[in-house]
């Protein structure tokens, strides 16, 4: 361990990622009814952030845009075939270069074990399958079908266990072990990353967390087609991809995959209660600082729409709190995002991020909390992945929401007048001008054709080193990553 590790005061980070969390399902963002009671009390020590992005709806090129705090069209990680393997180097390995204690427990969705992605040691971690993932998924203009047959939300719905709320379970109670023990460790500093799976499909939610949510009262998606809405052409094309709506056995079922959804939540919280309640018991709560967020939303059934992978807000917000020494208590509303991790994890710990941004755009979460809100901050989220023959850009700036798509006409929405995107203003000539200026502002951080070109390039690049198109069609998990099977005890059952 270096002199900076050893001489500096100890300040250590817990990191919690959930996965396809909407952000708005949460007690602390004004959720009327669903029960998050431990993320709840988390915002109230913290600063709960409301207007936070993921750089991509869709788990791999988000992880990697994580690790890196580098944008998808700068890492060049485009889908869930081409999975972070240590390059370019992230805020792990700062971390490892300072001395400072940094390890993993839980779901990464990066290459493998093996890999210098960044940690002293990955704790079962969970992995894309092969270390290559969805490549059938990276088939793209025209797309194809999975090579399963198996539904995407899971061949059984409603209550019950699935080998994700077995493998949670495990990365919980694994964390709690590893907390106590760095509360043994005195003035030894660490960096804990904790992966969780749920509310990530397939939609089964423990029963006592299933049962929080009866049928008879759950609410309406909105923008339902059969109740005449008209879904935009990208769009249209991911539904027709992963038509899920479609493969419901019956009503009944379809409401048992909300309470599902709604259940897994109030499940991550509990597992979330469990970790942070360790902190408190190790007696490291006063020199920890701990982030709750997830890697992307979830449709969750509006516009007939499950999982992820469009730019609308459920599918591309994420949950973000920050609690920990000196940070302030409340909501901020300046627009974050995913990359905005990199420098707070090292301001965090006691690393200042100046030096180590280079082209990176995220900015510190502690300095923004701390400062007046910045509404026209921009972000930026971009999607070339499965369902997709064309690359989708979003651009948020205020109240203005920008979605571009390659060969297919934008969307412009006002999030001030219409938070739930139900009004698309971009064919309205009175917003002419400021579709044209939102168009510039994407324009200034890239070139949307050339990157898609580029991702279309690196794509068929992969599928031509695995094979060919006949052997990529084949290669790659259907639907959900399996648990890492070899790591975990024998009552982990096999994936879904």
């Amino acid at each position: 361990m270096n002199s900076f590790a050893s001489s500096a005061p100890r300040r250590n980070v817990i990191v919690i990622m959930s996965d396809e969390h909407d952000p708005r399902i949460m007690g602390c963002a004004g959720h009327d009814f669903v029960k998050t009671p431990h993320l709840d009390s988390l915002a109230a020590r913290g600063t709960r952030f409301s207007n936070a992005y993921t750089p991509s709806p869709i788990c791999v090129p988000a992880r990697a845009a994580f690790a890196t705090g580098r944008r998808v069209h700068q890492t060049r990680h485009w889908d869930n075939a081409m999975p972070y393997a240590g390059t370019p180097s992230g805020w792990g390995h700062v971390l490892q270069r300072e001395g400072i204690r940094v390890e993993s427990i839980g779901k990464l969705h990066y290459r493998a074990e093996e890999d210098p992605a960044g940690f002293d040691r990955e704790h079962i971690p969970m992995h894309v399958v092969g270390g290559h993932g969805m490549v059938w998924a990276s088939i793209r203009d025209p797309y194809v079908s999975s090579p399963s047959d198996k539904r995407m939300l899971g061949d059984r719905i409603g209550a019950g266990e699935s080998p994700y709320t077995a493998y949670d379970r495990e990365v919980t109670s694994r964390a709690q072990g590893w907390i106590r023990e760095a509360g043994l460790r005195e003035k030894e500093s660490f960096v804990l990353y904790v992966g969780l799976v749920a509310p990530h499909f397939p939609l089964l939610a423990p029963q006592e967390f299933f049962n929080l949510y009866p049928l008879e009262n759950l609410p309406t998606p909105k923008l339902h087609p059969t109740a005449g809405y008209m879904r935009h052409p990208w769009v249209q094309a991911y539904a027709d991809f992963m038509d899920n709506e479609k493969q419901f056995k019956s009503p009944t079922e379809r409401l048992e995959a909300f309470a599902a959804y709604y259940g897994l939540c109030s499940f991550l919280d509990h597992n979330v209660g469990l970790i942070t309640q360790a902190v408190a018991d190790a007696g490291l709560t006063q020199e920890t600082t701990i982030i709750y967020t997830s890697d992307h939303g979830d449709n969750l059934g509006t516009r007939g729409l499950w999982g992820k992978s469009t730019l609308y807000q459920e599918s591309v917000r994420v949950p973000m709190i920050v609690v920990g020494p000196g940070v302030k208590h409340g909501v901020c509303e300046t627009p974050v995002d995913l990359l905005d991790l990199f420098p707070t994890i090292l301001q965090a710990a006691g690393v200042p991020p100046a030096q180590e941004m280079g082209d990176r755009p995220g900015q510190s979460l502690l300095e923004l909390a701390a400062a007046p809100s910045q509404p026209e901050r921009i972000v930026f989220s971009e999607y070339h992945a499965a369902g997709s023959n064309t690359a989708g850009f979003m651009v948020r700036k205020g109240r203005w929401k920008f979605h571009y798509y390659v060969r297919f006409q934008p969307e412009l929405f006002d999030l001030h007048a219409d938070p739930e995107e139900l009004n698309d203003l971009a064919g309205d000539p009175e917003y002419a001008d400021r579709l044209h200026e939102m168009e510039e502002e994407l324009r200034r951080i890239c070139d949307p054709e050339a990157v898609d070109a580029l991702a279309k390039s690196d794509q068929q690049a992969l599928i031509e080193g695995l094979g060919g198109l006949e052997v990529a069609a084949r290669l790659g998990a259907g639907g959900a990553t399996p648990v890492p099977q070899h790591h975990l005890q024998a009552s982990v059952a096999p994936a879904l």
